[in-house]
């Protein structure tokens, strides 16, 4: 099957961009609000790069929660000013901080015989080309060593700095990457060491990550390219495709449906 290009799927995308919105609330309204988003797109038909951060946050994934001394890990982890949540999407362990760009393209199913690995594609298809003026050798997968590993990994020059993991919904799907932009990649890699270190006593070591902390480095590093500067590509590339839609396009959920689309998403989730 063909890999849909950049200019079929972002054709009519629409940027929700919130990446100046970085008061230390809970890092699971940012989810909740990508799930009312998607709801909204099986609804609307639209898509959407929602691009966001957060200030100091640990997303863990479900199997990281089922450690043997996970609780102990967050409560250590809330000790040193990171907020804990367990996420409602695929992947492992990942520290958020103000050099690390969130985007979640979100999409309406249109067809339901769509590959998946067509929705990881769309990602790195974005990524690349936002990296494009600066870099083109960007590799795609699975890397050893690094935190949150995956088949649609992306490295440059044998250095992790972005992971993907989706979410899919009944009508519409998330795509979701977290792309590590600036300072020291290996310091996250060291606090998601750590995290296992303490999360993981007495598991066998098939069940969680071994991560070292040379796998990982931030775009900053690589290439010399920091967080704003990744952003503005971003939307640079999906405008280069899409159509004059802005923001008022969409009916955005007011603050008491992402309080309590969190308060639901903690309570699936983070339930042992």
């Amino acid at each position: 099957m063909t890999q849909p290009s950049i200019a079929t799927w972002a054709s009519d995308m629409i940027i929700l961009d919130r990446s100046d919105q970085i008061e230390p609330i809970d890092p699971m309204r940012s989810f909740a609000l990508d799930e009312l988003l998607c709801k909204d797109a099986a609804r609307s038909k639209l898509s959407i790069c929602h691009i966001w951060r957060h200030p100091q946050a640990f997303v863990l994934g479900q199997r990281d929660y089922r450690l043997p001394y996970a609780k102990e890990a967050m409560d250590w982890l809330s000790s040193i000013g990171y907020m804990p949540m367990v996420r409602n999407s695929g992947g492992a362990a990942v520290p958020l901080d103000l050099g690390v760009i969130n985007l979640s393209l979100i999409f309406p199913i249109v067809s339901p015989s769509t590959s998946f690995h067509h929705d990881f594609s769309r990602m790195t298809q974005l990524i690349r080309e936002a990296l494009a003026p600066v870099n083109t050798a960007v590799d795609v997968g699975e890397f050893s060593g690094a935190y949150c590993p995956g088949d649609y990994d992306m490295s440059i020059n044998g250095l992790k700095f972005c992971g993907i993991a989706q979410r899919r919904q009944l009508h519409a799907f998330c795509v979701h990457a977290f792309v590590v932009a600036d300072k020291k990649g290996s310091d996250r890699a060291s606090l998601v060491r750590q995290f296992y270190d303490r999360a993981a006593i007495g598991a066998p070591e098939q069940s969680y990550p071994l991560v070292a902390e040379a796998s990982t480095a931030s775009l900053e590093e690589l290439l010399g390219m920091g967080t704003q500067a990744f952003i503005t590509s971003i939307k640079e590339c999906i405008r280069a495709y899409s159509s004059e839609l802005t923001t008022s396009s969409l009916i955005l959920p007011d603050d008491e449906q992402v309080i309590e689309m969190a308060g639901r998403l903690r309570a699936r989730y983070e339930t042992r």
